[in-house]
């Protein structure tokens, strides 16, 4: 670790300007002459449009724009939104109708954008909005995840978007015919609203026919492409900052369709033009989460061991493609289909669906949560089935440390991993030993405890590749140039202090610079667990490129050949000098000498492949009979994210984790009614966890480094979500089992829990 970092618990550095109110976000930098922007949204979830009139409110007072769809495409504007499509079991692509920026002849969400007004003031802009005459001929909502229905595209008469498949399908089947036992399950993984804490926002404006555009995103080099497409610019003429984020969680990182009207509106007022979204507004057009259900299947032999996985999913996709809704439920889930277990038989099948319902695309985990969540729910219910301790069942099936490398069933190559020696540190933290007293103690109180584990692993995702810059500058401070996108994770304590370890610079004399296309040439921005693995791994390739160039620079200086010039992060030393400068103290002899080549320092980096955290989460709920209500009342997690670089910010990340899956298990229910209207749009209908809603979380490092990259590092930004989930919902099945209750979906709210245990009660009388 000496080489590659010291593993400190560094205290947030960002920390001191976001506790004093001096965070700068979006709508704190918009320029002072900006235009307000206000979007008239569809209140019906489907309808051909029969009237948009916009001439009232163009007049309106303060009014200087309002757009339609008809007007983007008379500026020039290719109003189709990015969204990707897999290939059907047949070959073909699945079904890609265009997504306007703004609706077009037809609306198919609540929440749709119709038209953008621009005022001098957003009141004035709202004002004007309700001059719009809007209507619509109603056409029925489709709802359910099922073919048929009423068609909300033509390249998809039968609403099925795709038809796709992995695996050998005829030897899975053979094998579940042979197999001494067969387990089956469904799985409901149930829809969820992002409502990061920081409503999305942007502003946009034209300089010397140059397009800038800031948001509060994951990144911003992949929306400067989306931009460059849809105004028909290179590449020189579009720029994108990405400030201060307050959370992000995979549904920033998409291009949304109102980044683009805003940027129009500036272009045709010549005026910079800010938009920020309230609320309940982001609630009807952010894009959802999650939204499947899956029929998973396993096949046994005598000895319990697993011979075959088969799973047939139907995933929700709303009412169109988004940026990568398709890969979600498909190729991503399938990065982790067999978690853990050492099988290589396997059939995934993944049918998407469009409905009348606001697009869904990545939250935090993307597709690996819901692959885990399946494959850990049914590797419960198998253990019921088969008489089997679940802990034991896990062990029995676990890929073994001298399997390693292993190469999936689904291609996927893990390159390390002890799975046994964290299951086992994980029952010793967790007092697994202790539940038997606890949930004997509970029911003479008339409560019911439950226990549940989740093995997880994930994959990291993203671009392998990353750039850095460091920069010396002639302050005696240093700049680091970095590609990935900070969304409150800590990235600018974490890459200063990876830099300050690997080359003795002061980590308090370091700025992290980011999230400006401008100031580096390329970056992946942040999502699927990447940035500190792939970004680090890129500051080293940087540090030995700085470290070569200034050894060479110092063998004059030193009267040494450069290669006997050696640098221990800290000073360069060479037998026979008496010379041992700093790098600080190189870059200010260079500058001295006139070599500001020497200043300034760029590489990219690949990963040779990719990393696989994973780990154990125990959860243990306590369920009031009389009330369905559940609280988790201990949380245990051991994790193997190989070698850290602070492990108090990778706890954090695994506390923020596990507290978004439990508040999609316990209490966030998204309900539409049968026609199409969001029910749960507001804080008042959507809950989302509260401090007290959660247990102390006992967070423990069991590393196995990883040897796909230098720093032997894993991710660890989604893991706690990919694990938490399954925990929870485990352990409420667990409480519930002696009750009669088999099926125990999430969301567990206490009516629907209380409505399980009546129904359990029944169907055991």
């Amino acid at each position: 670790m000496e080489k590659f970092g010291k593993s400190q618990p560094v205290k947030r550095t960002e920390d001191l300007r976001f506790l004093t109110g001096e965070g700068r976000y979006v709508d704190d930098i918009a320029p002072r002459n900006s235009a307000h922007a206000f979007f008239l949204r569809s209140s019906f979830a489907h309808g051909e449009i029969t009237e948009l009139d916009v001439s009232d409110a163009a007049e309106a007072e303060g009014v200087h724009a309002v757009l339609t769809c008809a007007d983007l495409e008379a500026a020039g504007m290719d109003i189709a939104m990015p969204g990707s499509v897999v290939p059907n079991r047949d070959g073909t692509k699945g079904a890609k109708p265009i997504r306007p920026m703004l609706a077009r002849d037809r609306v198919r969400y609540v929440g749709e954008p119709v038209a953008i007004i621009v005022a001098d003031t957003l009141v004035q802009a709202r004002d004007a909005a309700e001059l719009i005459l809007f209507d619509v001929d109603d056409l029925p909502a489709k709802m359910d995840t099922a073919a048929g229905g009423e068609m909300l595209h033509s390249q998809a008469p039968d609403n099925r978007a795709f038809d796709w498949g992995m695996g050998d399908e005829a030897a899975t089947e053979a094998a579940f015919q042979a197999a001494a036992r067969t387990v089956a399950l469904d799985v409901d993984d149930n829809r969820i609203i992002v409502n990061s804490m920081e409503p999305r926002g942007c502003y946009a404006e034209w300089l010397d026919g140059r397009l800038h555009v800031a948001q509060n995103g994951q990144g911003v080099w992949a929306h400067k492409g989306f931009l460059q497409n849809a105004f028909g610019l290179d590449e020189t003429q579009v720029r994108v900052t990405n400030p201060d984020t307050g959370g992000g969680f995979g549904m920033k990182s998409m291009a949304h369709n109102e980044y683009f009207c805003v940027a129009q509106a500036a272009r045709m007022l010549d005026r910079p033009v800010r938009w920020m979204s309230e609320r309940t507004e982001a609630m009807l057009s952010d894009n959802a989460g999650r939204d499947l259900t899956s029929l998973a299947e396993l096949a046994f032999d005598e000895t319990n061991r697993i011979t075959a996985y088969r799973v047939r999913s139907k995933c929700n996709l709303g009412a169109y493609n988004s940026q990568f809704a398709q890969f979600i439920q498909t190729q991503l889930f399938s990065r982790v289909l067999m978690g853990v277990y050492d099988v290589q038989t396997t059939w995934l099948q993944v049918d998407g669906f469009y409905t009348n319902t606001v697009p869904v695309d990545a939250y935090r985990g993307a597709g690996r949560p819901e692959a885990i969540y399946v494959l850990e729910r049914l590797m419960d219910r198998a253990a019921r089935e088969l008489g089997v301790d679940p802990w034991d069942l896990r062990r029995i099936n676990f890929i073994k440390p001298e399997q390693f490398p292993y190469k999936a069933a689904t291609g996927e190559t893990y390159d390390v991993g002890d799975f046994g020696k964290v299951l086992h540190r994980a029952a010793l933290e967790a007092d697994h030993a202790g539940f038997a007293a606890r949930k004997a103690a509970d029911a003479k109180r008339g409560l019911l405890r439950g226990q549940g584990l989740c093995y997880y692993v994930e994959s990291i995702l993203g671009d392998p590749s990353e750039g850095a810059k460091v920069v010396f500058e002639a302050d005696g401070t240093v700049s680091i140039y970095v590609g990935t996108q900070s969304n409150g994770q800590g990235h600018e304590t974490v890459y200063a202090q990876f830099l300050s370890d690997q080359t003795g610079i002061p980590a308090d004399r370091i700025t992290v610079v980011q999230g400006d296309s401008d100031l580096i040439q390329k970056g992946g921005g942040t999502g699927g667990s990447r940035s500190v693995t792939t970004q680090n791994n890129a500051t080293l390739a940087t540090v030995a490129r700085i470290t070569e160039t200034f050894a060479a620079f110092l063998a004059d200086e030193m009267g040494v050949p450069a290669a006997e010039i050696s640098f221990d992060d800290e000073r360069f030393r060479a037998d026979g000098s008496n010379l041992t400068p700093t790098m600080l103290e190189v870059a200010e002899m260079a500058r001295e000498k006139g070599r500001d080549d020497l200043l300034s320092h760029h590489e990219r980096a690949t990963l040779p492949g990719r990393s696989f955290p994973n780990g154990a989460h125990v959860a243990e709920v306590v369920v009031d009979p009389e009330t369905g209500s559940v609280v988790a009342d201990r949380y245990t997690v051991v994790d193997d994210f190989g070698n850290l670089i602070n492990p108090m910010l990778a706890e954090g990340q695994v506390h923020g984790g596990v507290a978004q899956g439990l508040g999609q298990a316990v209490q966030e229910h998204v309900v539409y009614d049968e026609d199409g209207q969001l029910l749960t749009a507001s804080f008042m209908d959507y809950a989302l966890p509260r401090a007290g809603d959660l247990p102390y979380i006992s967070f423990t490092s069991e590393p196995v480094p990883s040897t796909a990259n230098a720093m032997g590092m894993k991710g660890c930004g989604e893991a706690g979500t990919v694990g938490a989930m399954a925990a929870i919902g485990n352990a409420v099945q667990d409480a519930l089992w002696d009750q009669g209750v088999r099926q125990a979906d999430m969301p567990f709210t206490p009516l629907r829990v209380w409505e399980m245990l009546t129904d359990g009660r029944i169907a055991a009388e």
